[in-house]
């Protein structure tokens, strides 16, 4: 990881540093995504099938999958299906407490405004499933829509080089009750929910991670049909003081380079020594990790900022806005006021980002690449709209009516006066 310190940087280049993809790349991304949209708007399915082939190099006979599929699935293994059900349990119950009771306010006397909560009728749910099939993001998307009240739920993934979904996700989605899983993956599958297809059903809001293609399709789509946010590759900033546990901070920043080669990660610390033992603990434990190869790539383009203390950190940690804020400090309690920016925050040495990745009750489907200056990560609201009501009695217009009046005719919208006067001049 390339290591700089931050009183050597210009606010210019400390701004280019929290920048995740170059204009180029954007620009390159996009016009293969543009190709990607055009063809699935013209030719559908075939499209699907033909994407299938050259992407994931899966011979598809059916996008829809079958019955039978799902019905294997159910094989998998025990300890491993213990461990979904426990982490269902716990993000429901947090999923649940997001639940809000209809307030209804009276402004005036006579006027009462209020309210309610409906659910979006029908979302996508993208996940994940090539390098690293993430059921676990079936149980972050589908538990809170299924509390939201949400009626039609359609799931992509990829396909295997064989035509098969993980048997995970699959068991997953049906623990959850989620049947209508399709085996399209990538910038084709957003475009396929967007727009619908004479397989896939157009849905109304499009949900999930993915890689940098996933998301800017997302972004293409978002102009007609809603999005939860714009999700892409993985990324962590790991806030330590000089006193914390290299291992544990290495441990970390790994758990998030093995996502995927194009996962950004980033050490914030006020000690160069301590940049420099997690660097050899680094080392030492990427030896003993499978997915190696795509941490090393990862890692390339993650760095080290060495900053003057703890709270200057923190002010490059809310310019650069992580999708995981991860403080390994022993007084955090005393951060949390100044965090500004950051998709889930895990407070102190013992909460590692991987329980929120899995377990622990949080959802994990959460804004990269500077967007949690803007966005929130999932929660049941994503998947409920809000309507507002009023009532208001004659008394109520007539006490509020000449605030109206005023304000439209003032604004030159006589017909808004008009609609009060008329009533205000009924005896009835």
């Amino acid at each position: 990881m390339q290591s700089f310190l931050f009183s050597d940087l210009s606010a210019s280049e400390r701004q280019k540093l929290c920048q995740r993809n170059s204009a180029t790349e954007q620009a390159d991304i996009f016009a293969l995504c543009k190709e990607i949209e055009a063809r699935v708007l013209l030719e559908g399915d075939d499209a699907l099938f033909e994407y299938a082939q050259k992407f994931d190099k899966a011979e598809l006979s059916a996008l829809l999958v079958s019955e039978q599929e799902r019905a294997e699935s159910k094989s998998i293994d025990a300890q491993l299906k213990i461990a979904i059900k426990q982490a269902a349990d716990n993000i429901r119950r947090f999923h649940e407490q997001q639940k809000c009771s209809k307030i209804e306010v009276e402004t005036m006397p006579g006027i009462k405004c209020w309210r309610e909560d409906r659910p979006i009728n029908s979302v996508g749910l993208y996940i994940p499933g090539g390098t690293a099939p993430l059921f676990s993001t079936v149980l972050m998307l589908g538990i809170p829509a299924i509390i939201a009240g949400v009626k039609n739920i359609v799931l992509c993934t990829p396909p295997n080089t064989a035509g098969k979904i993980a048997p995970g996700i699959l068991w997953t989605a049906q623990l959850l009750g989620i049947d209508s899983i399709y085996k399209v993956g990538g910038a084709q599958a957003i475009f396929a929910m967007a727009y619908g297809t004479a397989t896939l059903p157009k849905v109304d809001k499009i949900f999930g991670p993915g890689n940098q293609f996933v998301t800017t399709a997302k972004q293409i789509v978002s102009a007609h049909t809603a999005i939860d946010m714009p999700a892409g590759p993985s990324e962590v900033l790991v806030l330590a003081e000089a006193g914390a546990n290299a291992a544990f901070v290495a441990a970390d920043l790994l758990s998030q380079a093995e996502h995927g080669a194009d996962s950004q990660v980033v050490l914030v610390t006020d000690s160069v020594q301590f940049a420099e033992n997690v660097e050899i603990q680094l080392q030492k434990q990427l030896t003993t990790l499978p997915r190696k190869d795509i941490a090393i790539e990862s890692l390339k383009k993650s760095f080290v900022m060495v900053c003057d203390s703890i709270i200057q950190g923190l002010e490059f940690s809310n310019q650069y806005a992580p999708e995981h804020l991860i403080l390994h400090v022993n007084d955090w309690q005393t951060l949390l006021p100044d965090i500004e920016h950051a998709g889930s925050v895990f407070c102190g040495a013992w909460s590692t980002e991987s329980a929120g990745d899995y377990a622990s009750g949080t959802n994990h489907t959460l804004p990269t690449a500077g967007f949690a200056r803007s966005f929130s990560g999932v929660s049941i609201d994503s998947f409920k709209k809000t309507i507002t009501f009023q009532h208001l009695s004659r008394d109520g217009l007539s006490a509020l009516g000449a605030t109206i009046q005023t304000m439209a005719r003032a604004e030159g919208l006589d017909a808004h006066a008009n609609a009060v006067s008329i009533r205000l001049a009924t005896d009835d």
